[in-house]
C-alpha cells in the first residue's frame, strides 16, 4: 500500500471529504456546510464521542431507535457470536434458527392475536408491508372494493411511496401528490377542540389522561366515525401511531382514542393497523404502546427498538385471521409477493433476541416508565418556566414542546431565523445531543438512560434554548 492510502485521515480532512462527497436526509445542505460537521468517532454507553475525543450525551437516542445505551454487552456478544455463524441468508425459500426463534419471541410478546411474523428491514418498509398485506386482504375476501385508506393529519409513516401516501406530512412530503394515492385523512386530538385552542395543554406534560385530551380524544373520534359511515365499504384500514405521532411533533392520544379506534374498525368491518415504529419497546411507558389501550391490531409494525438500535431490521405482525385469507394451491396466486433482500438477517434477528433478553434482565420496560414520570417533573421545572416555549407534552420518554416568539400569541419566529437548530448548536457546547422538527423542540432519550443523565439533558437542553431565543 501507498504511503498515502495508509495515512491517518484528520478531523478536518473528513469534514472537508463530508462536505464534499454526502447528501445528507432531512438536510439544507447550504446550511450544513457553513459549519464544520459532529463526526462520530466511537459510542460509549449513553454517549457518542467525536473525532476529537469530545463526549455527547445522545438525547435522540440516534434518532428514535436506541434503548440501552451503545455497546452494551449482552447485545455485542450476541452479534459477535452471530457474526461466526452466518451474517446473511435469505429468507426467499430458506428459514433460519434466529429468524425463527424471534418470530416465537415476538408473538410472545405482542398482543395475543397476533401470530405471523413478516421480516423487512426499516419502518418504512414495515409499513409498505402491512399496506400490501391489507389491501390483497381484502380483495382475496372478494371485496375488492375495500381499496381506501384512513390515516391521521400529519401522519408520518415512513419515507417509501406507499408510506408517504399514507402518511403525507408537511413539510416532508410537500410537492410530492403526482406520484402517490390519496387517502382519506381525520383531524388527531392534538388538533382537535379543546386542545388546539390551548387549554389544557401545559398539563399534558404531566400524562396523557388529562380531561382536555380525553375530550380532543372524543371529537376526534366523531370525525372518525363520520367518515367510516360515509365511506366505511370502501375503507380496506385505519392507520395510526397508537399513543404518539411522532413526526408530526410528539402529539400525544389518550388511551380512550386508541380504544375507540378499535371500537370503530370493528363496528365498520375494517382493519386497523398501529405503526408500533417509533413507540414500540418501552417508549411510551409499556412495552407497546397499545398495552395501554388495552386492544390488539390486526397488523402492527415494528422497527427502531426492536434491535435496540445496533442493526437495520423490521417487522410486520398480523392476526391469523389476516394470514388465512393468503392461504390456498399455487395457482390461486394468493401469497404476498413482497420481500426484501435483507428481510429477517440472521444478524439483525439475533440482536433483537439479545435486545429482548436485556429487556426481560434489566426491566427496561419498567425503568422507561420511571425516567419518564422524572422526565415530566424535569421538563415542568425546567422548561415550562422559559420565555419561549410553549404546549409541552410527554408520553413515557417521548417529549416536545414548541419554541414561539409569543407563546400567549402563539407567534412563531421566523423560518429562516432557526431558532431551535440554534439550540441545537448551543445543546453541543454543552455536551448534548438534540434534534428538533422545524421550531418544535423534541428529546427522545433511551429508555434506560440513568437519573443523573436525564437531569444533564433537560437541564442543558433548558440552558440551550434559553440562550437561543435570547435577543
Amino acid at each position: 500500500m501507498t504511503e498515502t492510502a495508509t495515512a491517518t485521515v484528520g478531523p478536518r480532512d473528513l469534514a472537508a471529504d463530508d462536505h464534499r462527497y454526502l447528501w445528507h436526509p432531512f438536510t439544507q445542505a447550504e446550511e450544513w456546510n457553513s459549519h464544520d460537521p459532529l463526526i462520530v468517532e466511537r459510542a460509549e454507553g449513553f454517549h457518542l464521542v467525536d473525532t476529537d475525543g469530545r463526549r455527547y450525551l445522545d438525547g435522540v437516542s440516534s434518532i428514535w431507535c436506541n434503548v440501552h445505551g451503545h455497546g452494551h454487552p449482552r447485545i455485542t456478544a450476541a452479534m459477535k457470536e452471530q457474526l461466526d455463524r452466518v451474517s446473511h441468508s435469505t429468507m426467499l425459500g430458506l428459514s433460519h434458527v434466529p429468524a425463527i426463534e424471534l418470530a416465537r419471541r415476538l408473538v410472545e410478546i405482542t398482543p395475543e392475536a397476533l401470530t405471523r411474523v413478516f421480516y423487512s428491514d426499516s419502518g418504512s418498509t414495515a409499513v409498505e408491508v402491512a399496506l400490501r398485506t391489507a389491501f390483497q386482504y381484502w380483495r382475496q375476501r372478494g371485496q375488492q372494493q375495500r381499496n381506501r385508506f384512513v390515516t391521521l393529519a400529519e401522519a408520518y409513516h415512513g419515507d417509501t411511496m406507499g408510506s408517504v401516501s399514507l402518511g403525507f406530512s408537511e413539510p416532508f412530503h410537500r410537492g410530492y401528490g403526482a406520484i402517490t394515492f390519496e387517502v382519506f385523512k381525520f383531524n388527531p386530538p392534538w388538533m382537535c377542540e379543546p386542545i388546539n385552542e390551548g387549554s389544557g395543554e401545559q398539563a399534558v406534560v404531566a400524562g396523557i389522561e388529562t380531561p382536555a385530551l380525553e375530550a380532543a380524544g372524543a371529537a376526534s373520534l366523531a370525525q372518525l366515525e363520520k367518515l367510516l359511515a360515509e365511506k366505511g365499504e370502501s375503507i380496506a384500514a385505519v392507520v395510526i401511531e397508537p399513543l404518539v405521532q411522532g413526526a408530526a411533533g410528539i402529539w400525544p392520544q389518550p388511551p380512550s382514542f386508541v380504544r375507540g379506534v378499535r371500537e370503530l374498525c370493528d363496528r365498520y368491518g375494517t382493519l386497523m393497523v398501529c405503526d408500533e415504529v417509533a413507540t414500540g419497546f418501552g417508549r411510551t411507558g409499556s412495552m407497546f404502546a397499545v398495552e395501554q389501550a388495552g386492544v390488539c391490531p390486526d397488523i402492527m409494525c415494528l422497527a427502531k427498538g426492536l434491535t435496540a438500535g445496533y442493526l437495520p431490521l423490521a417487522v410486520t405482525l398480523a392476526t391469523e385471521q389476516v394470514f388465512d385469507a393468503f392461504r390456498g394451491r399455487y395457482s390461486d396466486y394468493k401469497a404476498l409477493f413482497h420481500g426484501h433482500t435483507y428481510g429477517g438477517n440472521p444478524l439483525g434477528c439475533a440482536t433483537a433476541l439479545a435486545n429482548l433478553d436485556v429487556f426481560d434482565e434489566e426491566n427496561t420496560v419498567e425503568t422507561g416508565a420511571e425516567r419518564g414520570r422524572l422526565m415530566g417533573e424535569l421538563l415542568a421545572e425546567h422548561i415550562a418556566p422559559l420565555a419561549h416555549t410553549a404546549a409541552l407534552r410527554r408520553v413515557g420518554t417521548m417529549a416536545a414542546f414548541e419554541i414561539l416568539k409569543d407563546p400567549d400569541s402563539g407567534l412563531r419566529f421566523a423560518t429562516d431565523e432557526r431558532r431551535a437548530y440554534r439550540a441545537v448548536l448551543e445543546a453541543r457546547k454543552r455536551g448534548v445531543i438534540i434534534r428538533p422538527l422545524g421550531d418544535t423542540m423534541v428529546l427522545m432519550p433511551p429508555p434506560a438512560l440513568p437519573e443523573q443523565l436525564m437531569h444533564e439533558l433537560v437541564t442543558a437542553t433548558a440552558e440551550s434554548v434559553a440562550a437561543a431565543t435570547a435577543g
